[in-house]
């Protein structure tokens, strides 16, 4: 809790301090650090600031998150270009001003937002830190102007800065040692969390939506130095600035998932790939010294893209999408313009996005924070929306539910769709085979058809949906492939078999996921299927024997499917119901797992699930739940019907009957006097653990109301019965009573150890599932025979987790 914001602060004062002793050393002919050394030094900070950023409590440190990762993403970028300057690449006069100006204006002015919010949210400290650290930025941009303001004054703000973060650094780490008896003003985060916990819930549910908007800021500002005269001209010194801002978004779109923000992290995921087309536009003249062109229908539909998304997100919160309609008008700019991004047009766009950003970022970060909120107009929205009986917004705890179990993502198949409609219109561009480079398609391909489609297959699988998963994936290495082989001189005039080869294989794979998809849905059939044409407009052209506009007619085909199942995937994860349905399985299966609707999941992790569970036992329902072991298959004892239902559901063999379990033995206390003394004595010594005791069958199972269902536990001699080492489940049983359990598989098949795995086995054959991830133990519980212990014998039907000496 306390040491985090510990490696947040002390890692912006170590920064603070290397740039202070180099600014102080800056009039020698020879610096104590030189400009390599401390770009080296930076990257390294930024990264330990990242990983402060994204490990801190979220709960009680909403600002300090923006601040971290705020700065991580500036000093990655600023110590990349002390790195090229270092090293002579950027030799002219002036041109480390004019490749560190863009970079430190926008910091200067994302710190002073973060600084305000600070003050207006009753965070001093880290107000008054982002403000030193907004002085330097603004003192060393003044020195690049002008020399009557020596480097001195920039070291003393950086000093500034660190005693300020050594404060609050020191005061965590006295409140650590003395236990919480020693806590320096301003520093107590217990006292603080207190007050938010007060508040209830803080403003926006995606903490990391201000860091991403500053980001936004920081490719925008590149531009608008340039269209007002600050820097002179677009060069290399540039890309620092905007690829850091790309792969920093790229790192808050998965941020954004994990914060159960679908849109904003769609948006954050457009916008990365913005920043690094701008950046390879930047890099291309250092090799060829026109500018490079752009593909115009790519940069229409990207727009069309950017408009739908804001459609949908103006739904949520209307200030958001308003927003991203300057990205519309910022892409039609573009396709305007022949020149793209060193045209004047997209660069006044560049200002308005610039502005936007910053303002809708405060909004971001005081709403986060403070008690009275900023309208964005969601409430307005939601009144209109509630009038309307065709379209209700999905909403509450199934807003993301996860195709199998429990998953801490959200479903990234928006992006996904998304890249894949970017990625096939992008390859409508021809291109010159003497200048493959010379036409901007790589950064659309590679970054949208490639790492952000890998990005929702990654998410897909940790989602439980495996072939989708495996199909974002595969295709993802086939757009980067081919994207760089075709559009970056690699393939060249000549065609080789070897990349037939190749394709081939690329095809024989993508054959077994349209003959699965059939299985899945109508869309995803058409999806894959026409990928294949994608696939053998590849092989087509590595062979010579590809039609004139085959390929073309190809792309465009799969794009347009790939946006009916953009549509479709925003229209479901927003509304309730299906608007635009990805229609059923073209081949059903009937069996185990194929129905077409899958059983209630719940985490596990939440007491209303517990809750929730043993309401749907009571009611005779059956479910399965994680235990000290594996996954289990449980009904109320008081249930015959339950207890009956969950005998068929299994198709128990008559060697392999369900067991009692019961939470203490107070539940049998009503019968002990049927129990030997030594027996009981065995099982107060025994339990709770994972050692299951069959036990002479008597009265005593009439106590648990059974009635004519007691037949299917145990054999008519013996029952097993035991007690888990498992808190969830005995608190289920708690509620519940005692319940009847077997192994959440069908009879003969291996033991379930994760919740996804009882979706598959049993999803359609009992009511509900309790999520609790992979199992603890891998191996089931050892069971005794305790049918002769009163003649001083016992033995063992099965010797699992608990081994005989133990016993």
């Amino acid at each position: 809790e306390s040491l985090h914001s510990c490696i947040g602060l002390l890692g912006i004062a170590a920064g603070s301090l290397l740039l202070a002793v180099h600014f102080y050393s800056s009039p020698r002919a020879a610096p104590l650090i030189p400009s390599t050394a401390l770009g080296v030094l930076l990257l390294l900070l930024s990264a330990l600031l990242a990983y402060a950023g994204i490990r801190r409590s979220l709960r009680t440190a909403w600002l300090l998150v923006s601040l971290c990762l705020t700065v991580s993403a500036f000093w990655s970028a600023y110590g990349a270009t002390l790195v090229l300057a270092g090293q002579g690449l950027l030799p002219e006069p002036g041109a480390a001003r004019d490749a560190l100006v863009p970079g430190l204006a926008t910091f200067t002015l994302a710190l002073l937002l973060v600084a305000l919010a600070g003050f207006l949210c009753r965070e001093p400290l880290l107000a008054l830190l982002a403000t030193a650290l907004a002085l330097a930025s603004a003192h060393e941009v003044a020195l690049h102007y002008s020399s009557s303001l020596g480097p001195s004054a920039v070291a003393c703000s950086h000093l500034a800065v660190c005693l300020v973060g050594g404060y609050f650094a020191l005061g965590r780490i006295l409140y650590f040692l003395a236990k919480g008896k020693v806590a320096l003003p301003g520093t107590d985060l217990a006292e603080r969390k207190a007050q938010e916990q007060g508040w209830g819930s803080a403003g926006s549910a995606n903490p990391f939506a201000a860091p991403g908007l500053l980001l936004n800021m920081l490719s925008a500002s590149v531009f608008c130095c340039r269209l007002l005269g600050v820097t002179h001209r677009l060069f290399l010194g540039h890309v620092p600035w905007l690829w850091a801002a790309g792969t920093y978004q790229v790192g808050i779109c998965v941020l954004s998932y994990r914060a159960m923000d679908v849109l904003m992290a769609t948006a954050f995921g457009f916008t990365s790939i913005l920043g690094f087309a701008g950046g390879y536009s930047l890099l291309h003249p250092a090799w060829q010294p026109e500018e490079p062109s752009f593909p115009t229908p790519f940069l229409v539909v990207f727009s069309i893209l950017f408009a739908v998304l804001a459609l949908f997100l103006s739904l949520r919160s209307p200030v958001d999408g308003l927003y991203l309609l300057v990205f519309v008008s910022y892409c039609i700019a573009l396709a305007c313009s022949p020149r793209g991004f060193f045209a004047g047009g997209p660069q006044g766009v560049a200002v308005a996005i610039f502005v936007a950003s910053a303002l809708v970022a405060l909004i971001h970060l005081y709403n986060g924070r403070a008690r009275a909120k900023i309208p964005t107009g969601k409430a307005a929205v939601k009144a209109l929306l509630a009038r309307s009986s065709l379209l209700k917004l999905r909403e509450g705890p199934d807003l993301h539910t996860p195709y199998l179990g429990y998953s801490k993502y959200a479903d990234a198949e928006v992006l996904a769709y998304a890249c894949s409609v970017l990625a096939s219109f992008a390859l409508t561009a021809t291109g010159d085979p003497q200048a493959p480079l010379a036409t901007v398609v790589i950064p659309w391909v590679v970054v949208a058809g490639g790492i952000l489609k890998f990005l929702g297959g990654s998410v897909a699988f940790a989602r439980g949906k495996t072939l989708e998963s495996s199909a974002f994936i595969l295709y993802s290495v086939m757009w980067v492939i081919w994207g760089l082989t075709r559009y970056s001189g690699l393939y060249g005039t000549a065609r080789s078999f070897h990349a037939a080869v190749g394709i081939v294989a690329f095809m024989l794979f993508n054959s077994f996921i349209v003959f699965c998809s059939l299985f899945l849905s109508t869309a995803w059939f058409f999806y894959s299927l026409t990928y294949m044409l994608i696939a053998i407009s590849f092989l087509l052209d590595a062979v010579h024997a590809l039609p004139a506009g085959y390929d073309i007619a190809a792309t465009l085909i799969f794009g347009l499917v790939s946006f009916y199942c953009f549509l479709a995937a925003l229209s479901s994860s927003t509304f309730e119901g299906c608007c635009l349905p990805m229609g059923r399985p073209l081949v059903q299966l009937s069996g185990v797992g194929a129905a077409a609707t899958k059983c209630l999941h719940l985490p596990a992790r939440k007491a209303s699930s517990v809750k929730r569970i043993a309401d749907i036992l009571r009611n005779g329902g059956t479910c399965g739940i994680p235990t000290d072991t594996v996954y289990v298959l449980v009904a109320a004892c008081n249930r015959p019907d339950a207890v009956e239902k969950a005998h068929r559901s299994k198709r128990q063999a008559q060697d392999r009957p369900m067991s009692l379990w019961i939470s203490s033995l107070k539940q049998l206390e009503p019968a002990k006097h049927l129990f030997s003394p030594l027996l009981w004595d065995f099982m107060e010594a025994a339990w709770p653990s994972p050692i299951s005791l069959v036990i002479p069958r008597g009265k005593w199972v009439d106590f648990l109301g059974m009635k004519d269902s007691a037949k299917y536990v145990g054999t008519p001699q013996s029952v097993a019965i035991r007690i888990p080492d498992c808190s969830v489940t005995t608190h289920l049983i708690d509620l519940v009573g005692p319940i009847v359990v077997t192994s959440a598989n069908p009879t003969g098949e291996a033991d379930t150890t994760h919740h996804n795995q009882v979706y598959a086995k049993l999803g359609d054959k009992v009511d509900a599932v309790l999520c609790g991830g992979p199992s603890p133990e891998n191996i089931a519980s050892t069971v005794v025979d305790c049918t002769k212990i009163d003649s001083g014998n016992i033995g063992f039907f099965r010797v699992g987790i608990v081994p005989k000496s133990q016993v």
